[in-house]
């Protein structure tokens, strides 16, 4: 089952680790007849960069991505081949479907019964843009079960940060110990992931204390909805009372954390609320480290989980809130060729919200 497809076609390709990506005109595309049961092909309308690709792409997590590598996992497209032999899937050629950082589970192990797909052992294998070729190209290989059907009204560039971003904030949300009412602090409130989490915080009737630095993202986290703003660069040492402060004087009841940077994770737990939730999201590059009393862990009975992407249901829910209307993400459409620039961007803090590719 196919449509016309190309030989080759325009892919980034990374050559080796802390490199710069090559833009390739003539990267090998998989063929119809080449496609193994259960795999399909995606011809790429948009795919995000997302910080997690700049990780990849210094090398800087203990675990090495392959190489050469296509990055990007999440991206927007439409299906045009699916292997023969494959079984009945959800999606069929012509759908609009989603590219995620999983690609595949096995949907059969004790992980994936239980709705924590990013735990399954097939997951780790097959993780778009890191263990196996990502969406920084025309066309990329994925698996017919775990592609995600996009809503007809939403958008094809709106789509593609829920992909990632969106569910990893979601997820996390839905894992926070909160209720209707309670609050919840988000550093980094004013970034790519942060901002779309003061929106889906605010769509589930909480209360966000933003915590980021600069007019513009505190303009940003009011306009979204949040109650109160916290700039780190002027509390200084004071963060953690700040916090406390804006929140009636006890401290938020959880804190996604979804940053690159180790200390908002070491302050959360010293500003939350007695039986506060931290939800460890973002993933510092080096051996970075919780660094907590244990006296103090049990004094104030919190709980600190991690959460790791979602699962099929979390991403549904993710794009059907975005397309309610409810979370919208801000976003700038550049051209692949301008990969390289935008990781310089990125790693020097002059990303604001989300940047998408136009392939």
């Amino acid at each position: 089952m196919s449509s016309e497809i190309p030989k080759t076609a325009r892919a980034a390709v990374l050559n080796e680790l802390n490199g710069a990506y090559a833009l390739k005109e003539e990267q090998p595309v998989k063929q119809a007849s080449e496609l193994a049961p259960g795999e399909c092909l995606v011809k790429v309308e948009y795919s995000g960069v997302c910080h997690s690709d700049l990780h990849i792409k210094k090398g800087d997590w203990a675990r090495k991505p392959i190489l050469p590598l296509i990055g990007g996992h999440e991206a927007v497209g439409r299906v045009v081949a699916i292997g023969e032999h494959s079984d009945a899937g959800p999606v069929k050629v012509g759908d609009r479907v989603g590219i995620k950082w999983i690609a595949d589970v096995c949907m059969k192990c004790e992980m994936c019964r239980k709705g924590n797909e990013s735990c399954c052992p097939v997951s780790f294998a097959r993780s778009h843009g890191f263990t196996v070729q990502g969406a920084f190209a025309e066309y990329v290989v994925s698996y017919i079960n775990y592609v995600t059907p996009i809503p007809d009204n939403l958008d094809s560039a709106a789509a593609t940060p829920i992909l990632c971003a969106g569910l990893t904030v979601y997820k996390a949300l839905k894992q926070a110990n909160v209720r209707i009412g309670d609050w919840v602090a988000i550093p980094g409130a004013g970034g790519g992931l942060g901002h779309l989490a003061v929106q889906y915080a605010v769509a589930m009737g909480l209360r966000v204390v933003a915590i980021d630095t600069g007019e513009a993202k505190k303009d940003l986290c009011m306009k979204l909805g949040a109650e109160k703003w916290v700039d780190f660069a002027v509390s200084q040492d004071n963060i953690v009372q700040d916090v406390q402060a804006a929140t009636d004087g006890l401290g938020p009841q959880a804190a996604i954390i979804a940053v690159g940077d180790v200390r908002p994770f070491n302050q959360a737990l010293m500003y939350l609320r007695f039986t506060g939730t931290l939800v460890a999201v973002g993933l510092p590059g080096g051996n970075a480290m919780l660094n907590v009393p244990i006296g103090l862990l049990i004094a104030k009975s919190l709980t600190v989980l991690g959460s790791a992407i979602g699962n099929r249901q979390d991403v549904a829910e993710a794009l059907q809130i975005a397309a309610q209307g409810k979370v919208k993400c801000q976003y700038r459409v550049r051209e692949l060729s301008e990969l390289n620039e935008i990781f310089d961007e990125m790693e020097a803090g002059k990303v604001a919200g989300r940047v998408i590719l136009k392939i």
